[in-house]
């Protein structure tokens, strides 16, 4: 049964490549038959091995023959007009932290090299009964852990717009591959910026989704792990929504998932902003080291919502950074060492592991329940904080990185405009607030530096208003042309 399946349009016939095609245009082309489902794959596989060699974003890839007789079984299907959903013939490569059934899922770690699935987690099997081709994975970290898409297992995957410098992570695979137009869209992660500096790395947008939007997990513990949310990449805003229609929803098997929101994610995004107020936090009064041209680069795309009639403030939200800091510190590790412990407790294993990987849960390991309650009730206090600015504002302003892309080789920037970093993780700490308060996120591109590098802006949303957030996203767009900028690698 078709659902939600856009009608055809001209794009399809007037557009380059297949690969060139945006998200909604390609599945408009699949759906009107003007592509199959073969071709959509031979053009993506082609993509991918242009310039996988180069980035190294896609890693584990599935067997070509496996691949090209599900296309042609979805081709039969839709031959008997028989639609899967709107990303049916879609090539998708899931991010390599979370399991896909009958796929290799290592999570970065040499732990797990060569474990393979036996099911699929909520998100990909959601991406599967749309129609979805698994091709292979997206790099990651190990366990997701900084912002930079390094391991042992598969090595680092490069920056889309210059190879000697990073992708971000942790979905840095994912990011890469929608800007090199590898994918037409991508599943990623978020705990740190996970979606959101890939996508300023990459000049793409990634969503940060509410958390309880769209299922993330099963996992063996249910209801403390409030985190790390699941969300979509992607070249525009409506493909963003495009992936979003399929992810989203309740899932009873997550019981923090949202029920009967009534969120159409395939409805308009087109909306006016005359009068909406935002609020810019640049870099929180000072608080924030932030690498010079950074903010400039925001500051300049603060006048595309102007052009929206929106009005810009600059403000600072009245609360104590620092402390906010290492609440977060404190609730980041608790909650992976709960759920990596067993690594740590056997001697063969935490050899394995990374330093920063070690650090986490040493320190995890280290706090009692009080330091997690004390913790909680910070993060209660800075939600509250952001609930009273959202009354005033629709939406708050903050680079989505605090550096430009560094050296590929660099484990992490080790000082950031002169003050030295005293984790691993410091140097992102821009992304710290909208997780904390679990709201909705949106990096959106802001351009390019002189040499060349991309950087990003967040946009945070109201509680639970992710589609506000994706109209906001793709007003300014439309304002900035931003998704038009392409990489130089593309030619």
């Amino acid at each position: 049964m078709q659902r939600n399946i856009p009608s055809a349009g001209s794009e399809a016939n007037t557009t380059g490549t297949i690969v060139e095609l945006t998200a909604t245009a390609l599945s408009r082309a699949i759906h009107a038959r003007e592509v199959s489902c073969v071709e959509v794959l031979d053009a993506y596989l082609a993509q991918i091995d242009r310039f996988n060699p180069q980035v190294n974003a896609i890693v584990a890839p599935m067997p070509r023959d496996g691949l090209l007789a599900e296309a042609r079984e979805l081709d039969a299907q839709m031959a008997r007009g028989d639609s899967r959903g709107v990303l049916h013939g879609f090539p998708q490569a899931p991010k390599d932290i979370m399991p896909a059934k009958g796929m290799v899922t290592t999570k970065g770690s040499p732990i797990f090299a060569g474990q393979v699935s036996q099911t699929d987690s909520v998100v990909f099997e959601r991406m599967r009964a749309a129609g979805s081709v698994f091709v292979g994975r997206t790099n990651s970290p190990e366990f997701g852990l900084g912002g930079h898409t390094y391991n042992s297992v598969y090595g680092t995957t490069r920056n889309a717009f210059d190879p000697s410098r990073s992708a971000g992570g942790s979905s840095g695979g994912a990011g890469v591959c929608v800007a090199l137009h590898m994918l037409p869209v991508a599943d990623g992660s978020d705990m740190m910026g996970s979606l959101r500096t890939p996508a300023a790395f990459n000049h793409v947008f990634g969503m940060r989704t509410s958390m309880g939007c769209v299922p993330h997990g099963p996992t063996d513990e249910s209801f403390l792990q409030q985190f790390s949310v699941s969300g979509p990449m992607a070249r525009n805003v409506p493909d963003l929504a495009l992936l979003m229609s399929v992810i989203s929803g309740f899932d009873d098997r997550l019981p923090l998932t949202h029920r009967g929101l009534d969120v159409d994610f395939s409805a308009s995004l087109e909306r006016d902003f005359t009068g909406v107020r935002l609020a810019w936090l640049g870099d929180l009064g000072e608080y924030l080291p932030i690498e010079p041209g950074v903010l400039a680069l925001c500051e300049k795309a603060l006048r595309h919502f102007e052009t929206l009639g929106a009005t810009v403030e600059h403000v600072v939200p009245d609360f104590d950074f620092e402390r906010l800091w290492h609440a977060w510190l404190d609730l980041r590790s608790f909650q992976f060492a709960g759920t990596n412990r067993a690594l740590y407790q056997d001697p063969d294993k935490r050899k394995l592991l990374k330093p920063e990987a070690v650090w986490e849960l040493q320190h995890g390991l280290g706090l009692d329940a009080m330091q997690v309650f004390e913790a909680s009730r910070v993060r209660s206090a800075w939600y509250e904080c952001l609930r009273r600015m959202h009354t005033r504002y629709e939406a708050l302003l903050l680079p989505s990185a605090q550096v430009f892309p560094f050296e590929a080789e660099l484990d992490w920037p080790k000082s950031v405009a002169g003050r030295a970093m005293d984790t691993y993780h410091r140097w992102m700490e821009t992304v710290i607030g909208a997780t904390m308060a679990g709201l909705p996120a949106l990096s959106v591109p802001v351009g390019t530096n002189a040499q060349g590098w991309p950087a990003g802006l967040q946009i945070i949303g109201r509680t639970q208003d992710d589609f506000g957030v994706l109209q906001l996203g793709h007003a300014y767009d439309m304002a900035s042309g931003a998704s038009r900028v392409r990489s130089p690698l593309l030619g």
